[in-house]
Protein backbone atom coordinates (compact mmCIF):
# COMPACT_ATOMS: atom_id res chain seq x y z
CA UNK A 1 0.00 0.00 0.00
CA UNK A 2 1.41 3.45 -0.90
CA UNK A 3 2.44 5.52 2.13
CA UNK A 4 -0.17 7.94 3.42
CA UNK A 5 0.57 11.65 3.58
CA UNK A 6 0.52 13.15 7.08
CA UNK A 7 -1.36 16.43 7.53
CA UNK A 8 -2.04 18.97 10.26
CA UNK A 9 -5.00 21.32 10.10
CA UNK A 10 -5.47 24.48 12.14
CA UNK A 11 -8.88 26.17 12.06
CA UNK A 12 -10.60 28.26 14.71
CA UNK A 13 -13.85 28.24 12.73
CA UNK A 14 -16.12 25.27 13.55
CA UNK A 15 -17.64 25.26 10.06
CA UNK A 16 -14.23 25.19 8.36
CA UNK A 17 -12.93 22.57 10.77
CA UNK A 18 -15.92 20.33 10.05
CA UNK A 19 -15.54 20.83 6.30
CA UNK A 20 -11.86 19.83 6.49
CA UNK A 21 -12.65 16.75 8.56
CA UNK A 22 -15.22 15.67 5.99
CA UNK A 23 -12.96 16.35 2.99
CA UNK A 24 -9.97 14.57 4.54
CA UNK A 25 -11.82 11.64 6.10
CA UNK A 26 -11.44 9.15 3.26
CA UNK A 27 -8.46 7.34 4.80
CA UNK A 28 -6.11 8.70 2.16
CA UNK A 29 -4.34 10.83 4.75
CA UNK A 30 -3.21 10.69 8.36
CA UNK A 31 -4.71 13.88 9.80
CA UNK A 32 -4.31 15.73 13.08
CA UNK A 33 -6.79 18.56 13.63
CA UNK A 34 -5.98 21.52 15.90
CA UNK A 35 -7.93 24.52 17.19
CA UNK A 36 -5.21 25.89 19.48
CA UNK A 37 -1.94 27.42 18.31
CA UNK A 38 -0.08 26.19 21.37
CA UNK A 39 -1.11 22.55 20.92
CA UNK A 40 -0.29 22.71 17.21
CA UNK A 41 3.18 24.08 17.94
CA UNK A 42 3.80 21.48 20.65
CA UNK A 43 2.81 18.72 18.23
CA UNK A 44 5.00 20.07 15.42
CA UNK A 45 7.98 20.38 17.75
CA UNK A 46 7.78 16.63 18.20
CA UNK A 47 6.48 15.45 14.82
CA UNK A 48 7.48 18.01 12.17
CA UNK A 49 9.82 15.54 10.48
CA UNK A 50 6.80 13.37 9.70
CA UNK A 51 4.33 16.06 8.58
CA UNK A 52 3.86 16.49 4.84
CA UNK A 53 1.54 19.50 4.66
CA UNK A 54 -0.17 22.09 6.86
CA UNK A 55 -3.71 23.33 6.21
CA UNK A 56 -4.21 26.66 7.94
CA UNK A 57 -7.15 29.03 8.22
CA UNK A 58 -6.42 32.57 7.01
CA UNK A 59 -6.90 34.89 9.97
CA UNK A 60 -5.22 37.85 11.58
CA UNK A 61 -3.23 35.66 14.00
CA UNK A 62 -1.79 33.47 11.25
CA UNK A 63 1.18 35.78 10.63
CA UNK A 64 2.13 35.42 14.28
CA UNK A 65 1.86 31.64 14.01
CA UNK A 66 3.99 31.72 10.88
CA UNK A 67 6.69 33.67 12.70
CA UNK A 68 6.62 31.08 15.49
CA UNK A 69 7.06 28.31 12.93
CA UNK A 70 10.04 30.07 11.36
CA UNK A 71 11.64 30.63 14.74
CA UNK A 72 11.28 26.90 15.37
CA UNK A 73 12.86 26.17 11.95
CA UNK A 74 9.62 24.54 10.77
CA UNK A 75 9.04 25.14 7.07
CA UNK A 76 6.42 22.84 5.51
CA UNK A 77 4.09 22.75 2.50
CA UNK A 78 0.97 24.75 3.28
CA UNK A 79 -2.57 25.34 2.06
CA UNK A 80 -4.13 28.56 3.34
CA UNK A 81 -7.95 28.48 3.47
CA UNK A 82 -10.01 31.67 3.48
CA UNK A 83 -13.42 31.26 5.04
CA UNK A 84 -14.38 34.43 3.20
CA UNK A 85 -11.99 35.24 0.37
CA UNK A 86 -11.47 38.93 -0.57
CA UNK A 87 -14.17 39.84 -3.09
CA UNK A 88 -11.92 41.18 -5.86
CA UNK A 89 -9.64 38.18 -5.77
CA UNK A 90 -12.31 35.49 -5.46
CA UNK A 91 -13.14 35.15 -9.14
CA UNK A 92 -9.48 34.94 -10.12
CA UNK A 93 -8.41 32.64 -7.32
CA UNK A 94 -5.94 30.16 -8.75
CA UNK A 95 -3.80 28.04 -6.46
CA UNK A 96 -1.21 27.20 -9.13
CA UNK A 97 1.42 29.65 -7.95
CA UNK A 98 5.10 28.89 -8.49
CA UNK A 99 7.67 30.54 -6.18
CA UNK A 100 9.71 33.09 -8.08
CA UNK A 101 10.94 35.61 -5.52
CA UNK A 102 14.51 35.80 -4.27
CA UNK A 103 13.29 35.57 -0.69
CA UNK A 104 10.87 32.64 -0.77
CA UNK A 105 10.76 31.71 2.87
CA UNK A 106 9.62 34.91 4.52
CA UNK A 107 6.42 36.83 4.12
CA UNK A 108 6.35 39.81 1.81
CA UNK A 109 6.26 43.34 3.28
CA UNK A 110 3.07 44.42 5.01
CA UNK A 111 2.21 46.97 2.33
CA UNK A 112 1.23 44.20 -0.08
CA UNK A 113 -2.04 43.07 1.41
CA UNK A 114 -5.32 41.63 0.23
CA UNK A 115 -8.50 43.69 0.38
CA UNK A 116 -9.35 42.10 3.73
CA UNK A 117 -6.08 43.34 5.24
CA UNK A 118 -4.34 39.97 5.18
CA UNK A 119 -0.75 39.75 3.93
CA UNK A 120 -0.41 38.29 0.44
CA UNK A 121 1.98 35.68 1.86
CA UNK A 122 1.51 34.27 5.35
CA UNK A 123 4.17 31.58 5.58
CA UNK A 124 6.26 31.25 2.40
CA UNK A 125 5.75 31.90 -1.30
CA UNK A 126 5.09 28.24 -2.14
CA UNK A 127 1.88 28.22 -0.09
CA UNK A 128 -1.44 27.68 -1.88
CA UNK A 129 -4.42 29.95 -1.21
CA UNK A 130 -7.97 28.61 -1.62
CA UNK A 131 -11.47 29.63 -0.59
CA UNK A 132 -13.90 27.74 1.65
CA UNK A 133 -15.85 26.41 -1.34
CA UNK A 134 -12.71 24.74 -2.69
CA UNK A 135 -12.19 22.62 0.42
CA UNK A 136 -14.17 19.80 -1.19
CA UNK A 137 -11.33 19.50 -3.73
CA UNK A 138 -8.62 19.83 -1.09
CA UNK A 139 -6.63 16.81 -2.28
CA UNK A 140 -5.67 18.58 -5.48
CA UNK A 141 -4.48 21.64 -3.60
CA UNK A 142 -2.47 19.59 -1.12
CA UNK A 143 -0.61 18.01 -4.03
CA UNK A 144 -0.01 21.42 -5.58
CA UNK A 145 1.30 22.80 -2.28
CA UNK A 146 3.71 19.87 -1.96
CA UNK A 147 4.78 20.17 -5.59
CA UNK A 148 5.52 23.88 -5.22
CA UNK A 149 7.30 23.30 -1.91
CA UNK A 150 9.71 20.92 -3.62
CA UNK A 151 10.83 23.84 -5.79
CA UNK A 152 11.11 26.30 -2.91
CA UNK A 153 14.59 27.77 -2.67
CA UNK A 154 16.30 27.09 0.67
CA UNK A 155 17.80 30.59 0.75
CA UNK A 156 16.80 32.67 3.73
CA UNK A 157 16.57 36.43 4.13
CA UNK A 158 19.96 38.05 4.69
CA UNK A 159 19.47 39.61 8.08
CA UNK A 160 21.18 42.84 9.14
CA UNK A 161 21.41 41.40 12.61
CA UNK A 162 24.60 39.69 13.74
CA UNK A 163 22.79 38.05 16.64
CA UNK A 164 24.29 34.51 16.72
CA UNK A 165 21.01 33.06 18.04
CA UNK A 166 19.05 34.45 15.08
CA UNK A 167 21.73 33.35 12.65
CA UNK A 168 21.69 29.84 14.14
CA UNK A 169 17.90 29.73 13.77
CA UNK A 170 18.15 30.65 10.08
CA UNK A 171 20.80 28.03 9.43
CA UNK A 172 18.75 25.40 11.25
CA UNK A 173 15.63 26.31 9.27
CA UNK A 174 17.50 26.14 5.99
CA UNK A 175 18.89 22.71 6.86
CA UNK A 176 15.44 21.43 7.85
CA UNK A 177 13.91 22.71 4.61
CA UNK A 178 16.44 20.87 2.47
CA UNK A 179 16.08 17.68 4.47
CA UNK A 180 12.29 17.83 4.43
CA UNK A 181 12.17 18.49 0.69
CA UNK A 182 14.32 15.42 0.11
CA UNK A 183 12.21 13.21 2.39
CA UNK A 184 8.96 14.47 0.87
CA UNK A 185 10.24 13.94 -2.66
CA UNK A 186 11.09 10.35 -1.81
CA UNK A 187 7.63 9.79 -0.36
CA UNK A 188 6.07 11.21 -3.51
CA UNK A 189 8.16 8.89 -5.63
CA UNK A 190 6.79 5.95 -3.67
CA UNK A 191 3.23 7.22 -3.62
CA UNK A 192 2.89 8.60 -7.14
CA UNK A 193 5.62 6.75 -8.99
CA UNK A 194 7.38 9.98 -10.01
CA UNK A 195 8.41 13.32 -8.60
CA UNK A 196 5.69 15.94 -8.84
CA UNK A 197 1.97 16.02 -9.50
CA UNK A 198 0.32 14.38 -12.49
CA UNK A 199 -2.34 16.70 -13.83
CA UNK A 200 -5.05 14.73 -15.60
CA UNK A 201 -6.36 16.58 -18.64
CA UNK A 202 -9.45 15.94 -20.74
CA UNK A 203 -8.50 15.70 -24.46
CA UNK A 204 -12.02 16.80 -25.37
CA UNK A 205 -11.15 20.20 -23.91
CA UNK A 206 -7.95 20.53 -25.92
CA UNK A 207 -7.98 23.59 -28.17
CA UNK A 208 -7.58 21.54 -31.33
CA UNK A 209 -10.63 19.42 -30.44
CA UNK A 210 -13.02 22.25 -29.59
CA UNK A 211 -15.82 23.22 -31.99
CA UNK A 212 -14.73 26.10 -34.21
CA UNK A 213 -16.93 28.70 -32.49
CA UNK A 214 -15.78 27.65 -29.04
CA UNK A 215 -12.15 27.50 -30.19
CA UNK A 216 -12.36 31.04 -31.56
CA UNK A 217 -13.88 32.32 -28.32
CA UNK A 218 -11.24 30.57 -26.23
CA UNK A 219 -8.43 32.16 -28.25
CA UNK A 220 -10.02 35.59 -27.96
CA UNK A 221 -10.23 35.18 -24.19
CA UNK A 222 -6.64 33.97 -24.08
CA UNK A 223 -5.44 37.00 -26.05
CA UNK A 224 -7.41 39.33 -23.78
CA UNK A 225 -5.96 37.69 -20.65
CA UNK A 226 -2.43 37.95 -22.07
CA UNK A 227 -2.98 41.62 -22.85
CA UNK A 228 -4.01 42.22 -19.23
CA UNK A 229 -0.87 40.45 -18.01
CA UNK A 230 1.35 42.59 -20.23
CA UNK A 231 -0.32 45.81 -19.09
CA UNK A 232 0.06 44.82 -15.42
CA UNK A 233 3.47 43.18 -15.66
CA UNK A 234 5.44 46.09 -14.19
CA UNK A 235 2.72 47.20 -11.79
CA UNK A 236 3.11 47.39 -8.00
CA UNK A 237 0.49 44.68 -7.37
CA UNK A 238 2.46 41.41 -7.60
CA UNK A 239 -0.28 39.23 -6.11
CA UNK A 240 -2.81 40.26 -8.76
CA UNK A 241 -0.23 39.75 -11.50
CA UNK A 242 0.74 36.31 -10.17
CA UNK A 243 -2.91 35.28 -10.08
CA UNK A 244 -3.35 36.43 -13.67
CA UNK A 245 -0.29 34.50 -14.82
CA UNK A 246 -1.33 31.38 -12.94
CA UNK A 247 -4.83 31.48 -14.38
CA UNK A 248 -3.50 32.07 -17.90
CA UNK A 249 -1.00 29.21 -17.65
CA UNK A 250 -3.59 26.93 -16.07
CA UNK A 251 -6.08 27.56 -18.90
CA UNK A 252 -3.36 27.18 -21.50
CA UNK A 253 -2.11 23.92 -20.04
CA UNK A 254 -5.48 22.22 -19.78
CA UNK A 255 -6.32 23.29 -23.35
CA UNK A 256 -2.97 21.86 -24.55
CA UNK A 257 -1.98 25.15 -26.15
CA UNK A 258 1.51 25.08 -27.60
CA UNK A 259 4.32 27.45 -26.73
CA UNK A 260 4.39 28.50 -30.40
CA UNK A 261 0.83 29.80 -30.11
CA UNK A 262 1.74 31.81 -27.02
CA UNK A 263 4.67 33.37 -28.87
CA UNK A 264 2.32 34.25 -31.74
CA UNK A 265 -0.12 35.92 -29.35
CA UNK A 266 2.76 37.91 -27.84
CA UNK A 267 4.16 39.04 -31.21
CA UNK A 268 0.75 40.10 -32.49
CA UNK A 269 0.16 42.12 -29.34
CA UNK A 270 3.58 43.77 -29.61
CA UNK A 271 2.80 44.70 -33.24
CA UNK A 272 -0.45 46.27 -32.08
CA UNK A 273 1.32 48.26 -29.36
CA UNK A 274 4.06 49.27 -31.80
CA UNK A 275 1.55 50.79 -34.20
CA UNK A 276 -0.09 52.69 -31.35
CA UNK A 277 3.26 54.06 -30.15
CA UNK A 278 4.15 55.20 -33.66
CA UNK A 279 0.85 57.06 -33.94
CA UNK A 280 1.64 58.80 -30.65
CA UNK A 281 5.19 59.59 -31.78
CA UNK A 282 6.74 57.57 -28.98
CA UNK A 283 9.71 55.18 -28.96
CA UNK A 284 9.12 51.45 -29.38
CA UNK A 285 12.07 50.52 -27.16
CA UNK A 286 9.79 50.05 -24.17
CA UNK A 287 8.32 46.99 -25.88
CA UNK A 288 11.64 45.17 -25.52
CA UNK A 289 11.06 44.99 -21.78
CA UNK A 290 8.00 42.82 -22.35
CA UNK A 291 10.18 39.99 -23.56
CA UNK A 292 10.41 39.26 -19.83
CA UNK A 293 6.65 38.70 -19.78
CA UNK A 294 6.88 36.13 -22.55
CA UNK A 295 9.82 34.37 -20.89
CA UNK A 296 7.93 34.27 -17.58
CA UNK A 297 4.81 32.78 -19.17
CA UNK A 298 6.75 30.19 -21.17
CA UNK A 299 8.76 29.16 -18.10
CA UNK A 300 5.57 28.57 -16.11
CA UNK A 301 3.93 26.70 -18.98
CA UNK A 302 6.94 24.49 -19.66
CA UNK A 303 7.07 23.60 -15.97
CA UNK A 304 3.42 22.55 -16.13
CA UNK A 305 4.05 20.37 -19.15
CA UNK A 306 7.17 18.90 -17.55
CA UNK A 307 5.20 17.90 -14.48
CA UNK A 308 2.47 16.31 -16.57
CA UNK A 309 4.80 13.56 -17.81
CA UNK A 310 5.18 10.66 -15.34
CA UNK A 311 8.74 9.54 -14.85
CA UNK A 312 9.80 5.98 -15.52
CA UNK A 313 9.45 3.73 -12.50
Amino acid sequence: MPPQLSLCTFASSASLSNALKQALGSGRYLVNHFHSESTLLEFLDLEKQQIDCLILQAQSSLSKLSNELHQRSTVLPAVIVYESFPEKAQNRLTPLSFPTTEDPIHAVPDETETEAGYPTVFYHTAEVHISFVQVADISRYIEQAISQFLNLSPSFRKSNSVNPVEQSSENSGQKFLVQHQSRLAEKLRERLGYLGVYYKRNPQRFLRNLPSVERKQFLENLKSDYRDIVLNYFSDQPRILNQQIDEFVNNTFFADVSVTQIVEIHMNLMDEFSKQLKLEGRSEEILLDYRLTLIDIIAHLCEMYRRSIPRDS
